[in-house]
């Protein structure tokens, strides 16, 4: 069965890993990066848009499908070997959390509604999967299973 993730990460790392057609997860843990598998779906949420950077953007950035392939290292340099898994990413436009904040099941009715986030990479099911892709524009990416609003 095709799951669902949502990664996070500042909108300058998700468009790098956008541009080089990869994603990395969790300042490059490889844990992660495992539980997703090949054709799995996977949407970027951004903070903000430069790492550790005080000006908040919270949208989603970036959605596509996990390629076939295990986790791969790379060398960054200074002694950074970050873990990466390839993805092919979907054209789409990054869109706003706050207008869906009551219609995703895992932010609904939920004062602390940015806590998941906080894991780096969690799953999420098909209708919230969904109901980002609309929002992103991305409903003729292949790997977008939407099923109608209510």
């Amino acid at each position: 069965m095709e799951r669902r993730w949502i990664a996070v990460a500042s909108a300058n790392h998700v468009r790098l890993g956008r541009a080089e057609c990869f994603m990395q997860v969790c300042h490059g843990k490889a844990a992660p990066l495992r539980r997703a598998r090949p054709g799995d779906g996977i949407v970027y949420y951004s903070p903000s848009t430069a790492f550790g950077g005080g000006d908040k953007l919270q949208a989603f950035t970036a959605i596509g499908r996990v390629r076939e392939g295990e986790p791969r290292v790379v060398d960054m340099g200074g002694g950074f070997h970050p873990w990466r898994r390839d993805v092919e990413w979907s054209p789409s436009r990054e869109a706003p959390i706050a207008p869906l904040l009551d219609s995703l099941r895992f932010t609904a009715g939920k004062k602390n509604w940015g806590y998941p986030f906080r894991f780096g990479l969690f799953e999420i099911g098909p209708d919230d999967f969904g109901t980002i892709a609309r929002a992103m524009e991305a409903g003729a990416f292949a790997g977008v299973r939407e099923t109608a609003p209510a």
